[in-house]
């Protein structure tokens, strides 16, 4: 059994890719000034680069779980996350208001992606 993984650490990989199936760590904004919006697209263009690194991308995304501070701010995160995401490919998602590892955050989110065939 092959498993790849990219940007490993003693912790945890940012991409573990199996078979024809690309997983995504929860990703987080880098510039944490922004608001909900920003951190979501940031997070989006992170996700990006790490499926084309992968072999893949979000035309190929099976399923995504988002996790927001402030359920209030939703509406901010579906903006970028509806502007993103390909039309008539959306994954499954999940989104559920959490408490993030700090502070800062405001948005997380993980994906799950297919490689094409």
């Amino acid at each position: 059994m092959s498993i790849t993984y990219l940007h490993s650490n003693q912790r945890m990989s940012q991409v573990t890719i199996h078979k024809d199936t690309v997983y995504l760590a929860g990703q987080v904004a880098s510039d944490t000034s922004a608001g909900m919006r920003g951190q979501t697209e940031q997070i989006l263009a992170n996700i990006d680069q790490l499926l084309a690194e992968a072999g893949t991308s979000r035309e190929n995304l099976l399923s995504a779980t988002v996790w927001v501070t402030d359920m209030a701010e939703f509406a901010e995160m579906n903006a970028a996350w509806d502007a993103w995401v390909t039309p008539g490919r959306p994954p499954v998602r999940a989104c559920v208001e959490a408490q993030l590892a700090g502070p800062q955050w405001k948005v997380e989110i993980m994906v799950v992606a297919a490689l094409p065939e």
